[in-house]
């Protein structure tokens, strides 16, 4: 994502309601300009809106205004991250890859995200296997998957992994360590309860929206602890 006083400043992320295991979002960034842009949704989404009693309440919204955006999307097919499309969604493969603005392949190690002289915000993997968490830990550069996580570390930039594993064994502890060390954000799908949950789709969205707050991207996908 571009950097800079003339690029975007605030934004909101936008889900689709399909499986977050697809490893892709799109973010649609407000710039500083007082123009809007209407954004149709290709879903309704459900945002929580205060009435005018003061209560909270949960609407649907087919729509969204957002001041001169800017769409950026990224998408790295895996061998795992579409075995798991295809056994836990009813989406084929075609269809998720036509939400994203750019797919690579995951063997094209000269891609744009591939070089730290690319400028992006940073990157997430979700959901991270402990094989491409373990190739992560070590450089071991083998695909464009593991180079751009690793060309975000060396830039220092912000690395989520959404590590969707249990129960873990010290080895798999120990490259977490190294992680962390090295800068990396470990951000396990770990389900939270206090915002009481109705649906499966609430638990996901919670764990969508810390994704998010690691990148200070505001949204409403919960509600937060107050007290």
């Amino acid at each position: 994502m571009l950097q800079g006083q003339d690029n975007a400043r605030d934004g909101v992320a936008i889900f689709r309601n399909f499986d977050p295991k697809a490893a892709s979002f799109d973010i649609f960034v407000a710039g500083l300009s007082g123009e809007t842009t209407p954004i149709q949704l290709p879903v309704p989404i459900e945002v929580t809106e205060e009435g005018p009693d003061g209560k909270e309440r949960k609407v649907k919204k087919t729509k969204v205004f957002l001041t001169k955006t800017l769409r950026l999307n990224y998408t790295i097919g895996t061998e795992a991250a579409q075995r798991n499309i295809a056994e836990e969604t009813s989406w084929p493969m075609p269809q998720v890859e036509a939400l994203a603005s750019y797919v690579h392949d995951i063997r094209d190690i000269g891609a744009g995200i591939s070089s730290g002289s690319f400028e992006t915000m940073g990157m997430v993997v979700i959901p991270c296997t402990i094989k491409t968490m373990s190739a992560i830990a070590t450089s071991y550069n083998t695909n464009l998957l593991i180079r751009a996580a690793d060309v975000t570390l060396k830039e220092k930039r912000r690395l989520v992994l959404v590590i969707r594993e249990t129960p873990l064994h010290l080895g798999h502890l120990r490259r977490m360590v190294e992680l962390a060390e090295t800068g990396a954000v470990i951000l396990p799908p770990m389900p939270a309860f206090y915002h009481q949950p109705k649906t499966i789709e609430d638990l996901i969205d919670q764990t969508v929206g810390k994704v998010l707050d690691q990148f200070q991207i505001k949204h409403n996908l919960f509600r937060r602890w107050t007290g």
